[in-house]
């Protein structure tokens, strides 16, 4: 559709452009091809008789006409979105559409698994695709680049809403034949072992636990550096090393491994792990359902794991001080 020589279709690109400044990043966002969003690129050029884009040494910079767009092309996109662009009745039974999540391993496991068997007797047509945990996961859910986003409340960004889906806390996992963990584990034996530990992405960004026993006064010996969570249990096997793993994704790997678990002999903080979306999705029918229906999921016993030990809660000011300052960590990012 055009109005006055201009093909509003293009204002969706042009509000892509502006806010991504590089026509590849806003090709992923509007899954296109490099080729069809710079083509678009040069047909607003063309109208606005201006080149709103321009490179300058290695990066693209917007021009003065460029910065002036930028408020109100998304007034205008929001305004259509919001008036025009009336969502219909979301029904499960019918629904057709695709739901990207971001998740670790640890998250898929404990609860993606069994849920998405729900989602499929509930609504069968929805489809799934769960993408891992990138260096800046907030990042990729402002750019459009995934719906929901499963993070620990750490880590979660103020600017977008989220829902606590559920607690879980830490225990140690090691070969059931290593004699250090014959008994109970001391501070001075968890210390004293060598240690298996997850790290993520390019930029090796460690798991929560890891940080926080990095900010301990004793510091342990990691000699395994492992890629993902479902990772650890298998790197103890038939060694003396041990793991500190989430309890809910131990309570699963003891009964089928020759592993053993132990409680942490120090307070860890537990993690509560929670779903998060983009603000402008707050009124997205079919996200909201199937946040919904991931927290009641939660809530359920379906999630729960054996010998759970109760939690003295956390007061919220102290979760809030150690949310900032996990934030704060140079290369931090969500790690369940």
């Amino acid at each position: 559709m055009r109005f006055q020589r201009l093909d509003l279709n293009l204002l969706v690109a042009l509000d892509a452009l502006l806010s991504e400044r590089s026509v590849s990043l806003a090709a992923d966002r509007l899954c296109l091809s490099q080729s069809a969003t710079s083509s678009a690129l040069g047909r607003l050029r063309e109208y606005f008789g201006d080149d709103l884009l321009v490179m300058k040494g290695r990066a693209m910079i917007l021009t003065a006409r460029a910065e002036e767009l930028i408020d109100p092309v998304r007034a205008v996109l929001e305004q259509v979105r919001t008036t025009i662009a009336i969502a219909p009745e979301f029904d499960p039974a019918t629904a057709d559409r695709q739901i990207r999540i971001m998740a670790s391993d640890y998250s898929t496991q404990v609860l993606l698994t069994e849920a998405l068997a729900m989602f499929e007797r509930e609504a069968p047509h929805l489809r799934f695709e769960i993408q891992p945990m990138g260096d800046n996961p907030v990042e990729a859910l402002e750019r459009s680049l995934v719906d929901l986003l499963l993070t620990i409340d750490y880590a979660i960004s103020s600017d977008h809403p989220s829902q606590i889906l559920f607690e879980d806390d830490y225990v140690v996992v090691g070969d059931a034949q290593n004699p250090a963990l014959a008994g109970e584990m001391t501070r001075e034996a968890y210390f004293s072992l060598g240690h298996v530990t997850a790290r993520f992405g390019k930029s090796r960004t460690p798991a929560f636990e890891d940080w926080f026993v990095r900010r301990q006064k004793q510091q342990r010996r990691v000699e395994v550096v492992a890629p993902s969570f479902l990772s650890l249990p298998g790197l103890v096997i038939g060694t003396r090393r041990i793991a500190t793993m989430h309890r809910r994704l131990a309570s699963q790997v003891v009964r089928s491994l020759p592993l053993v678990m132990r409680e942490v002999p120090f307070d860890i903080p537990p993690i509560r792990e929670s779903v998060q979306w983009h603000i402008s999705n707050n009124n997205d029918r079919g996200l909201r359902w199937v946040v919904e229906r991931l927290s009641a999921f939660a809530a359920d016993a379906g999630v729960a794991a054996d010998n759970v030990v109760p939690l003295m809660p956390m007061a919220e000011a102290r979760r809030d001080e150690l949310a900032v300052q996990f934030q704060a960590s140079p290369g931090m990012s969500d790690r369940g």
